[in-house]
């Protein structure tokens, strides 16, 4: 089993160029799978696997607590791995065709409130080179909805103040435009103009977000700023850079924004992952019905 589990990593490799991150998701998997299955079947070889023991070795994970989606995640790397097997005469047929994964959890983002924003936004100061980043760093998370990667990678020529709009690439290596709201305007130029300077190395690139030593900020520090400053305002700790976008989402959809705009800005690729901002907003307007109504 162990030969054949590397044949198949390096087959993710030099066939079909994954990364490096996923050959190691996919090899950590199969192998605990292996063990598994050494143990309750005796099974050492491919050639012992059957449907069955597939479908027992995911019942038992879901038993002992694995969420669906990584259940899912578990199945596909199944999947993959036992027709690679069969195209490669392994095994005489694709065993784990058969298996369907759950139904996905519908889990509904966790938002910020408009008082809870304003609060953390306003806590900040900006009267150092680092406040005057963080700030500004934040205003932009809320004010255009932009995913962490977005931030980290965003640089000084993406960035146009005067006209109001920042040029991202994301997911799919596709390019879209976002307008910045004004105050996020202000903010990200005064740091522009008087905090970033004073980071800036003399080896430093044009990204726009900075650390002190004028390299650009890694995604595990912007999710520390995060925390950090939320702490600091009196919100939870546990509170990251996604949340904002999030709230970005809810709050235009709350004020009576189009989807399909909404959609746009954020950058999906189908409207059924911008729909569940629809699902949220719902409960909001629950919330307020059963607050307010007097039969609520």
């Amino acid at each position: 089993m162990e030969s054949a589990i590397d044949l198949f990593i390096m087959h993710l490799a030099t066939e079909r160029g994954l990364s490096s991150n996923y050959q190691a998701l996919v090899r950590r998997n199969l192998e605990t799978f292996a063990q598994w299955v050494q143990s309750a079947h005796g099974a050492r070889k491919p050639v012992d696997l059957a449907t069955g023991q597939f479908s027992e070795y995911l019942a038992e994970r879901k038993k002992n607590g694995l969420a669906s989606s990584s259940i899912r995640q578990v199945i596909v790397i199944l999947k993959i791995f036992s027709r690679y097997l069969a195209g490669k005469g392994i095994i005489a047929e694709d065993i784990a065709e058969s298996l369907l994964a759950p139904r996905p959890d519908q889990m509904l983002p966790k938002t910020l409130n408009e008082r809870e924003v304003e609060n953390l936004l306003e806590s900040v100061e900006t009267q150092t080179p680092l406040g005057m980043r963080d700030r500004a760093i934040l205003e932009l998370l809320y004010s255009s909805g932009l995913r962490l990667a977005e931030i980290i990678s965003s640089r000084l020529e993406h960035m146009h103040l005067d006209e109001g709009f920042i040029r991202v690439t994301g997911k799919g290596n596709k390019t879209r435009v976002i307008p910045v709201g004004s105050k996020a305007r202000q903010k990200v130029e005064h740091y522009l103009k008087q905090g970033r300077p004073s980071l800036v190395k003399p080896k430093t690139s044009s990204h726009i977000f900075l650390s002190i030593r004028g390299t650009p900020l890694s995604p595990s520090r912007v999710w520390q700023i995060v925390r950090e400053r939320a702490k600091r305002a009196g919100l939870a700790d546990t509170i990251h850079p996604h949340q904002l976008r999030h709230s970005f989402a809810t709050h235009l959809l709350s004020g009576g924004a189009d989807l399909r705009i909404i959609q746009e800005m954020l950058g999906h690729a189908d409207i059924s992952t911008t729909q569940i901002y629809t699902h949220v907003d719902e409960r909001r307007l629950k919330e307020v019905h059963r607050k307010f109504h007097p039969r609520g």
